[in-house]
């Protein structure tokens, strides 16, 4: 059992960010804070981005804890791989700042001790008033008094449940799984979902497929003018709301709507980009619409998004009746169940556009808390 100021778990933008801060605010990696993060090598959910996912084509990378990326330098190659260029970025942020991320680490549960973080402060606490904090994990347990959770969604993809699945004979896979586009070559796919990753795939799919079809639960909202950070302002404060009000949160991407870039516009002239609604039922061969109208299939592809990584948080029983986590505590990453928690990359934070404030706000958050000699 190791003991620590902070656990910080998770080492994507968000994370690394938190780390940023609580590094510059004075604490050393061990005594002050640790770093958990479950992959093999830095980059967090980038490492796994299908194939053909090319820096031109991402949804915004922003620098993260001051470093500067240079993905939108004149002579930066705008055909790199985004799991590649990703990853050595993040890699750099860790070594430039001497993070000391330990990986890979998998966090098992989070619980309360019971107990005060000083043994002399007056003995047991009640849940999620004070004490300390154990983190379980497959290498060990830490003990802290403040846990900053950046885990993100990539590890629970959200497939919704539909009459006839398990009849399909075809493949259906998730986006998380996509191999690229030569593995629907020549094969009827069916793309789910209104979102970026699934305009993505549609676009670059449809030059191999012998068919596709576009299917969503909503008319597209299409918008001509560039997102900039007033746009990206209005998303984030639409998702707070859901979370202050105890919602489960929507993602900031589902409420920015589609841009009309030049490839898209090219996709809706051609019907690549026609949008169907919703079918009603799988049948063993396609999908089927209410009127009995069928669209066969080989593949169904669900870009149905994802859900929040917090099953290991469940013993600190942060949810609230609405399902949700209400926020809004220290800095507004504070669980206001649990002060001593804070989720970044959740909610209005679980974006390019958001990651990094939030892990910075947390840092501060912690760090106004803590002892003054937490990184002694």
């Amino acid at each position: 059992m190791e003991r620590t100021g902070v656990v910080v778990i998770g080492a994507g933008q968000a994370g690394l960010s938190a780390a940023a801060g609580l590094r510059r605010g004075g604490l050393e990696p061990g005594p002050g804070f640790v770093v958990l993060d479950g992959e093999d090598g830095p980059g967090g959910a980038w490492r796994h981005r299908w194939p053909t996912l090319r820096m031109r084509t991402v949804n915004g990378i922003h620098d993260v804890a001051g470093v500067r990326s240079g993905f939108d330098d004149p002579g930066a190659d705008p055909d790199l791989p985004a799991r590649d260029a990703v990853p050595a970025y993040f890699g750099r942020i860790e070594r430039e700042l001497d993070l000391r991320v330990v990986r890979p680490v998998h966090v098992h549960k989070v619980s309360d001790t019971g107990g005060s973080p000083d043994a002399d402060a007056g003995g047991p606490q009640a849940v999620g008033t004070g004490g300390s904090l154990t983190v379980d994990t497959d290498r060990g347990t830490w003990v802290a008094d403040h846990l900053i959770n950046a885990t993100g969604t990539w590890t629970r993809p959200f497939v919704p449940a539909y009459p006839g699945l398990a009849t399909f004979r075809g493949t259906s896979l998730h986006a998380r799984g996509y191999p690229g586009p030569e593995a629907m070559a020549g094969r009827r796919v069916v793309v789910v979902g209104g979102g970026i990753t699934a305009v993505q795939l549609l676009l670059e799919i449809a030059p191999y497929a012998a068919a596709t079809t576009w299917v969503t639960r909503r008319e597209p909202e299409w918008h001509s003018t560039p997102f900039g950070p007033e746009q990206g302002r209005a998303a984030v404060a639409r998702v707070e709301e859901r979370v202050r009000a105890g919602l489960p949160p929507r993602s900031v991407v589902g409420v920015t709507g589609l841009g009309l870039t030049p490839g898209v516009r090219a996709g809706i002239a051609s019907g690549v980009l026609a949008r169907r609604p919703m079918f009603t039922r799988v049948v063993p061969d396609g999908v089927e619409w209410s009127d009995g109208t069928r669209e066969p299939a080989d593949v169904l592809l669900w870009a149905t998004g994802w859900r929040p990584a917090l099953g290991h948080l469940a013993p600190l029983r942060l949810r609230g009746p609405g399902g949700g986590i209400v926020m809004g505590g220290p800095r507004d990453t504070g669980v206001v169940a649990d002060p001593r928690v804070h989720l970044v990359g959740y909610g209005p934070s679980a974006s390019t556009i958001g990651a990094d404030r939030a892990g910075r706000a947390a840092a501060r958050a912690v760090l106004e808390r803590l002892p003054v000699a937490a990184g002694a």
